[in-house]
């Protein structure tokens, strides 16, 4: 019997291919910038260099016509009125004010009106944080801050997601690019702290008035965010122990290399079961360390954990292009985010002290004669503080005589009353330097 098959059978009316389905054009984030400074220039033009991820809508400013640049595109409105941007279409408010006010009045109406909000103001971070991040969560949105500590350096998000696994019971590191880059220099070139700050005006590195950097309470607030997110500790930066950097003198690394160190501002805090040790001071770092190796005006966290350590975050902490990358990054963050949320254990309040046990480094300046040393160890020696070693370089005049004595392990109140009694002697010519001294 014959078949009825043909090779020459016509398949294409019967082997249609489905038509690929047509996919609907993935929104984009809408984003209001408010502060048109440095970071937020940087700001704008990361997000015009991607323009399928972001929208800007709305430049706020003071002084908007001043501002105004021709790259920004020109369907982005500019202005100086922020209910317009609090009623406006804008998805995410990015906040690079600075300061509190009126930077609290304005975040607080943004997530309000259910607007995300990114912010790099660690002054309103470390005192309305918690009270912000409530009221984000009741109204249904995000409040991210990535860039209010160390600008580049992806410290929170990594504390936040990378250690949460861990138990992390000590945070230490260099919180501040201003000191940071003055004691470079001043240990580099042995200049003067008047002189290293002068340049670093100059530079744009520090303010007209460097008050919160010199005095220790731009790091203070960044400390107090960390010790929130990842030591889950509540504190007022107010809580926090405080030393500027302006009475540390070039012949002070001269001594400190005598010990195997440096000198550097340094952020810490611990938990010490019921207390929180923290504080921000100069204090003297081995050379071979992390924050012995930081110069300029890096910065860098040590993050302590029972299972996991020590992990270091260094980069660039200041500037604009470092700081917008971390905004940026909260920006893509939200657009990230899905539907599980893992709990996490509300930060608890702890009594806040400065009472480390550490080494010490004293420096005293004296007009020289017979028997100083030996009055300065019997006063020691009276509140139960040893000495280990005395350190006296050549070179000096007798009538202003740097030397050094640094001490073994003692608290720092002990020292500190040690100190007060001391500083009666009438062979005095400069107020004694304390510093501790870190492993």
């Amino acid at each position: 019997m014959a078949s009825s098959f043909s090779s020459n059978a016509d398949f294409s009316r019967t082997a249609k291919l489905p038509r690929p389905p047509v996919m609907a054009p993935v929104p984009r984030m809408r984003v209001a910038i408010v502060g048109f400074g440095t970071v937020g220039r940087s700001v704008a033009h990361i997000l015009t260099e991607q323009p399928s991820c972001f929208q800007i809508t709305h430049i706020c400013n003071r002084a908007v016509e001043r501002k105004r640049v021709s790259w920004v595109p020109r369907d982005v409105q500019w202005t100086e009125d922020f209910a317009a941007i609090v009623t406006s279409d804008a998805d995410v408010v990015v906040e690079l004010l600075g300061g509190l006010a009126p930077a609290f009045e304005w975040v607080r109406a943004a997530l309000l009106a259910g607007k995300s909000v990114v912010t790099a103001n660690k002054q309103l971070i470390a005192r309305h944080g918690p009270e912000l991040a409530d009221l984000a969560r009741r109204r249904g949105c995000r409040l991210e801050f990535g860039a209010s500590v160390a600008g580049g350096v992806p410290v929170l998000s990594g504390l936040q997601e990378g250690l949460a696994g861990d138990r992390l019971s000590r945070i230490c590191g260099i919180l501040n690019g201003t000191c940071n880059h003055i004691l470079s220099r001043i240990e580099t070139d042995g200049v003067s702290f008047e002189k290293a700050l002068r340049e670093a005006q100059k530079l744009g590195l520090a303010e007209a008035d460097p008050t919160e950097d010199i005095e220790g309470l731009d790091a203070r607030a960044k400390l107090t965010i960390l010790a929130r997110v990842a030591l889950r500790t509540q504190i007022d930066p107010e809580e926090v122990h405080c030393a500027a950097i302006s009475p540390v003198e070039a012949v002070d690394f001269a001594y400190a290399a005598d010990l195997g160190c440096t000198i550097r501002q340094v952020s810490r805090a611990e938990v010490h079961g019921d207390r929180l040790l923290a504080s921000v001071q100069p204090a003297l770092v081995p050379l071979d360390s992390p924050m012995g190796r930081m110069h300029g005006s890096r910065n860098l966290v040590i993050a302590t954990g029972q299972y996991g350590g020590e992990t270091v975050f260094s980069g660039h902490g200041a500037g604009g292009d470092p700081t917008a990358v971390a905004v940026v990054s909260d920006l893509a963050a939200i657009g990230r985010s899905g539907p599980w949320q893992v709990s996490e254990s509300a930060p608890i309040r702890r009594a806040v002290s400065a009472e480390f046990v550490t080494r010490h480094y004293l420096r005293f300046t004296v007009k020289d004669r017979p028997g100083i040393i030996a009055s300065l160890a019997s006063e020691l020696a009276g509140h139960g503080i040893n000495i280990d070693a005395v350190f006296q370089r050549r070179g000096f005049p007798k009538d202003c005589l740097p030397f050094v004595i640094s001490l073994e392990e003692c608290a720092s109140s002990t020292l500190d009353r040690a100190l007060r009694e001391i500083e009666s002697c009438d062979f005095f010519v400069k107020p004694t330097l304390s510093l501790p001294m870190l492993a």
